[in-house]
């Protein structure tokens, strides 16, 4: 039988037996039950504990009404239940004491079904965006993401951070099939050729346009040798860029040829280069988020995963489509948001408890756990994106 299933009767069935374990388990929702009978019961347990039902006061046995009401309030809403499905759950709970533990299951289980879901909205929402070429749903999901990994951090009571698995996961997710391919492969020729005709227009885009940002890693791979060739001041025309290209072997190992290079030079038309770039990292923004929506789902699907690798795991995943969102941010002449404070004044103790604090502390020495206390880890280094092309 299936573990989960397993905690979630476990748990329902401890607090029919001891109604008072529903004083520990204040921390688990009816929504984190998988199955929806489940959320009824549990939901209609803690509605009669609201109502201080005569089975809480109970010192001894705990009464009959106490199944049999819980069974009524939740037929209210779901269907199939019944009171010999609630004495299954009774005889499914080997220790009524132990329901902390056989919650945290629950809880855990939760949480693996809640990222993979949220992976889920935002892979669709990512592959919706690129068919209009559009980015705002994308990142309106990404950051409902990590918002919700965030808050799973706090439920699990864990420090959520960006972590990288210890290794990688033994099967890599197949990357989808990339969406209007053959618009987005003619707006990267088209910036080529715009800079190998005026490369001055470099400038306009090298400080948020990334060789990663093209679908194609042979466009890719060109965009690297102008990048190199214009931070060395060297000049750029179509017989440097083959030149550069030849330097870093890649027409020696397949990646280019020199007829495909003469193809993008060749090409070249009235156009912006921005506005083309700005084309580049759109499209880089919904690819980045599907393939991060990809890694989420399967970390999700690993169930040997604890809730709080997973959390930081998941974070670490969404780190590229941090970075290309800024980048995209900087490419529409947005200013990136400022740094989150690490506590906001509303939060802070008042002066009166400052000062009740400080006293009792002065003519005492401070005990070890206080020190423990105060040497609390600092937040997570920021992320530093590389920003070379050579």
């Amino acid at each position: 039988m299936n573990p989960l299933l397993r905690a979630e009767q476990a748990v329902l069935g401890s607090v029919l037996l001891d109604p008072g374990q529903l004083s520990h388990l204040d921390w688990l929702a009816p929504d984190h039950f998988d199955r929806p009978v489940h959320q009824a019961l549990f939901a209609a347990l803690r509605k009669l504990r609201a109502d201080s039902h005569p089975g809480l006061a109970a010192d001894t046995s705990v009464p009959l009404s106490w199944v049999t009401d819980a069974v009524e309030e939740a037929g209210h809403h779901v269907r199939g239940l019944s009171t010999v499905y609630a004495h299954t759950l009774v005889s499914a709970c080997p220790r009524p004491e132990h329901a902390p533990a056989y919650g945290r299951m629950v809880l855990e289980g939760a949480i693996h079904r809640s990222v993979t879901a949220h992976a889920i909205r935002l892979h669709q929402a990512a592959r919706a965006d690129a068919l209009r070429a559009e980015v705002e749903g994308t990142l309106h999901h990404a950051d409902v993401l990590s918002g919700v990994l965030d808050d799973l951090a706090r439920r699990w009571g864990t420090d959520p951070r960006p972590v990288p698995p210890a290794t990688p996961p033994a099967t890599v997710p197949a990357a989808a099939p990339p969406v209007r391919a053959g618009q987005v492969a003619e707006d990267e020729r088209f910036l080529l050729a715009v800079l190998v005709e005026r490369p001055r227009a470099m400038d306009e885009v090298v400080g948020w346009l990334r060789p990663g940002d093209f679908a194609d890693p042979a466009h890719g791979q060109l965009y690297r040798c102008l990048g190199a060739l214009h931070h060395r001041g060297e000049p750029i025309d179509r017989i440097t860029l083959l030149w550069e290209a030849q330097r870093r072997g890649l027409l020696a190992d397949g990646t280019l040829s020199g007829g495909q290079v003469a193809a993008i030079c060749d090409g070249v038309g009235p156009g912006s280069a921005e506005w083309l770039g700005e084309q580049v990292i759109r499209s880089s923004v919904t690819r980045t988020a599907v393939t991060s929506a990809r890694t989420i789902g399967g970390l999700a699907e690993n169930e040997s995963l604890s809730p709080g690798q997973l959390i930081n795991h998941a974070l670490h995943a969404l780190g590229p489509l941090d970075d290309v969102r800024t980048r995209w941010r900087t490419a529409n002449g947005h200013s990136p948001p400022p740094p989150t404070a690490p506590a906001s004044s509303s939060n802070r103790p008042s002066p009166a408890r400052v000062h009740a604090a400080l006293a009792r502390s002065t003519p005492h020495p401070i005990s070890p756990s206080s020190a423990r206390a105060r040497s609390a880890p600092g937040p997570a280094a920021v992320r530093s994106p590389s920003r070379g092309h050579s």
